[in-house]
């Protein structure tokens, strides 16, 4: 493995349980909040709330899998590594190219998102030439923070994810009388076979957004005390993810309606301000803008944390080249592997579509967790913390669902 003379070849043990959940919240609380609620609104309609609690079903039996293999093997790379030790190569190379395809797609997105609140905010053109150049900026200057280590990361995301809880707290009170105003825009709607199809492919896009918690089994070895402080990470951010998600979709498909909400998706990729600016509060659509500014800057930070971690212990592996092993001095953050995910991010963005990164991220997502599913059914019973169940009912949902999308 590659690492400086004399330097470090393992990552710092710095990050304790509430900077383990931080960084959960900052990988879910973002784009799935602020740009993906708009996008499955679209397709499941008014059984988007199903669709958001089915997906956290899901995220919950993969995450309690991702949990136990985490504390068995708090090492950098997630599922990658999972599957080297219990499933082989073959699986450990799909795991690892499906979760750097599904996670670059995921920052990709992030990052215009990013870019269609900051136009949307300064009341600029938020055409695709604008997004597009906005979020190469956002995605370059993110880069810069997390190649300069985990410590300034770690500070960089807390403060960023405070801001996003409380606007979007204050968002749900303000827009709170339009459950009672509009409480039939909740009620589900499945007539048929098409409307269950729908529901289902809103499902898996939801699910993306809730498998941020992955992000915390994937920075495994520079957690502290592990084996204690990632499974109970991993429940806290998935807990508060679920109750803060089922919150916000409530509210605004009281106050838009289910294709209201997907139609200012569409045009302007900002749903929540659209939220914001039909409540009485004034100027609450610029405490969403701030919040949804800073969210997106999070999921970007925390998807090229995670993804940079993953290159990283591929190449420990020589499945990618040695030299994206080296570790800085401090030993708080591969370099090497940032720089090049940074700029495999700034690649998709130039595609310049929300819907189909999004989409192509919820289908590899689907197959990443299936592994991790399948890793946890191979666990030795001293290790299993829960049942095989639970990791079996995760993979066939994983499998199902990917399916679905492909339909």
């Amino acid at each position: 493995m590659s690492s400086p003379p004399g330097g470090p070849v393992r990552l710092a043990r710095v990050v304790d349980l509430p900077g383990a959940v931080l960084l959960g919240l900052g990988s879910i609380v973002g784009t799935g909040v602020f740009v993906a609620l708009g996008i499955a609104a679209g397709i499941a309609g008014s059984s988007i709330l199903v669709a958001v609690a089915l997906a956290a079903v899901l995220a919950t039996a993969n995450g309690l899998s991702a949990a136990q293999l985490a504390a068995a093997h708090p090492t950098s790379g997630g599922t990658y590594e999972y599957a080297h030790r219990y499933l082989g190569r073959r699986f450990a190379l799909a795991a690892g190219w499906t979760f750097l395809s599904a996670k670059s797609a995921s920052a990709a997105t992030a990052a215009l998102g990013f870019a269609g609140y900051v136009l949307s905010a300064a009341g600029a053109d938020a055409g695709r030439l604008p997004r597009t150049a906005v979020a190469l900026a956002a995605v370059a200057a993110i880069t810069a923070v997390v190649a300069s280590g985990i410590r300034r990361s770690s500070r960089s995301n807390a403060i960023v994810v405070s801001i996003t809880l409380v606007s979007l707290l204050a968002l749900v009170v303000a827009a709170s009388p339009s459950l009672a105003d509009h409480a039939d825009r909740l009620r589900p709607s499945l007539r048929d076979g098409d409307d269950l199809a729908d529901l289902l492919h809103a499902t898996a896009l939801v699910f993306v957004a809730f498998a941020g918690y992955g992000r915390i089994a994937t920075l495994g070895e520079e957690v502290r005390a592990p084996s204690v402080t990632i499974p109970r990470a991993i429940i806290i951010t998935l807990a508060a993810s679920l109750l803060l998600y089922l919150a916000v979709t409530s509210v605004a498909v009281a106050t838009l309606g289910a294709g209201g909400l997907a139609e200012v998706t569409r045009i302007s990729g900002a749903p929540l301000e659209a939220v914001a600016r039909a409540t009485a509060v004034p100027h609450l659509h610029w405490l969403i803008g701030v919040a949804a500014i800073t969210a997106m800057l999070g999921v970007i930070l925390n998807l090229l944390l995670g993804l940079s971690r993953v290159v990283m212990a591929m190449a420990r592996r020589a499945d990618l080249p040695r030299a994206l092993a080296t570790i800085d001095e401090r030993g708080t953050s591969p370099r090497a592997a940032v720089l090049v995910v940074g700029g495999g991010v700034a690649a998709l963005v130039l595609a310049g579509d929300v819907k189909l990164t999004w989409t192509v991220s919820a289908f590899t997502v689907l197959l990443y967790y299936a592994i991790t599913n399948l890793a946890a059914l191979r666990l030795p019973a001293a290790d299993r913390r829960y049942p095989r169940a639970v990791a079996g009912f995760g993979l066939v949902a994983c499998v199902a669902l990917a399916v679905w999308i492909v339909l």
